[in-house]
């Protein structure tokens, strides 16, 4: 098994190390690839840019292990140029360190900047539950009553040589699939994609299936929720503002209730659907997604065997617990949804749709993105999940990118992305590391 490290498009693309930061102020580590082991000194250099260097003489800054516990705050001094932050970790894990000052007009400005401290090493906080196995193959058993009833319905896709469908499937408890489904139009199989949403209530976007399927891909992208999937903007707003507000917390505290009980079978039959259409290749099925799609990319490889490989950006979901170690957990932020009195409840059910636990689960080729500074999809947390998966991997780590890529910093990943499509439609094996 071997793990790469794919740091030089990061510097290609940004042509320094200077991490990602607000006007006024940056934080640089002293190694481009902020990778350190235990032990060993970890510095940043602190400095204040363009017309902010002459009024901000002092900035705080606060030192976070794994985002989530203090393990230093102080104050540093620009009066005589740069200043530096200095610390070290023991064990393996993450910190995140955040620099604050106010200028002249009392505007707070501020800067982040990440570290992995031997990184392939740091270990869920909690173990799966024992009846993790069990529990799924029950939920997938209650699913296989349901017959998918697919319904196709052809549509306009707006790119030659390619056509495209709204589609429909039957899941759990009288609920819905809805998403689209392109492929090309002249040939007879193909390798599939299954595209999978990040987290919000909004209409699908075309060119997520009909630029796939012009590049010879078999391709499927769900709504993560049972709606329509090209309603007006309104129609979602509203509902983003009323019964879909908080829908993460929809069920919290019962595996047989949460919302992402219906979600996370909605991928597995859709994956499963992809399998049996007679113009799949039978070779290649892979999943992909971002954030909330990150999540669903890690349930959907762990619960279907037939996926051949799989790509997240940012994966939220990972490791819900670790604020039983002192990490930040990201989102859904399970325990920061829960009443005091319900926090217990809450952890149980998060355990059972938790990245990591499906992570362990997962034997195809895996291309995993995060950045050191994402405060959503803490690194921590999704190196606990990449850390549990037992095929053939690659973790792109982006020191300068936070959850959205500002900046464009998810820009390795999207590169390194592009490399494994091709080579997955080809059906080869997934290319070699840039490094």
């Amino acid at each position: 098994m071997k793990i790469r490290y794919c740091l030089s498009a990061f510097v290609a693309v940004l042509g320094a190390t200077t991490i990602l930061a607000a006007p006024g102020l940056t934080l640089t580590p002293n190694k481009p690839d902020a990778i350190y082991q235990p032990g060993e000194k970890i510095i940043w250099q602190a400095d204040v840019r363009g017309d902010a260097g002459a009024t901000i003489k002092q900035a705080t800054y606060v030192l976070k292990r794994g985002g989530g516990t203090v393990i230093d705050q102080g104050a540093v001094n620009f009066t005589t140029g740069s200043a530096t932050i200095q610390t070290s970790l023991k064990e393996p894990g993450t910190i995140l360190a955040e620099i604050t000052a106010t200028d002249a007009g009392g505007k707070v400005i501020h800067a982040l900047a990440g570290a992995a401290i031997a990184p392939q090493k740091i270990p869920v906080s909690s173990p799966c539950p024992d009846d993790f196995d069990a529990f799924w193959k029950a939920k997938l058993g209650e699913l296989a009553t349901v017959p998918e009833n697919p319904v196709l319905m052809p549509q306009p896709g707006g790119k030659p040589g390619v056509s495209y469908y709204k589609i429909t499937l039957d899941n759990i408890r009288g609920t819905h699939i809805q998403g689209q489904l392109a492929r090309p139009a002249a040939g007879g199989k193909f390798p599939a994609m299954l595209i999978v949403q990040w987290a919000g209530v909004y209409p699908l976007q075309k060119g997520s299936v009909t630029d796939r399927a012009a590049e010879g891909w078999l391709a499927l992208n769900i709504n993560a929720h049972d709606l329509p999937i090209d309603e007006p903007a309104a129609f979602y707003d509203k509902l983003l503002k009323g019964s879909l507000k908080d829908y993460v917390a929809i069920g919290n505290d019962d595996r047989e209730k949460s919302y992402f009980l219906r979600m996370f079978l909605s991928c597995y039959r859709a994956a499963e659907y992809l399998s049996k259409r007679p113009d799949w290749d039978g070779r290649t099925l892979v999943v992909t997604g971002t954030s909330q799609g990150g999540l669903q990319t890690f349930v959907t490889a762990g619960l279907n065997p037939k996926v051949t490989g799989l790509m997240a950006l940012v994966p939220a979901g990972c490791d819900t617990t670790g604020d039983l170690v002192g990490r930040k957990p990201g989102w859904p932020y399970w325990m920061t949804k829960a009443a005091e009195n319900n926090l217990d409840k809450v952890r149980e059910t998060s355990r059972y749709f938790d990245a990591v636990n499906f992570a362990a689960r997962i034997k195809c080729p895996a291309l995993v993105g995060l950045g050191l500074i994402d405060t959503t999809s803490p690194p921590s947390g999704v190196y606990a999940a990449f850390n549990q998966l037992k095929g053939p991997k690659e973790v792109i780590v982006m020191p300068p990118a936070n959850h959205h890529g500002d900046n464009h910093t998810h820009t390795a990943y999207l590169n390194r992305a592009t490399d494994w499509r091709a080579a997955l439609l080809k059906g080869k094996s997934v290319p070699p590391s840039p490094n």
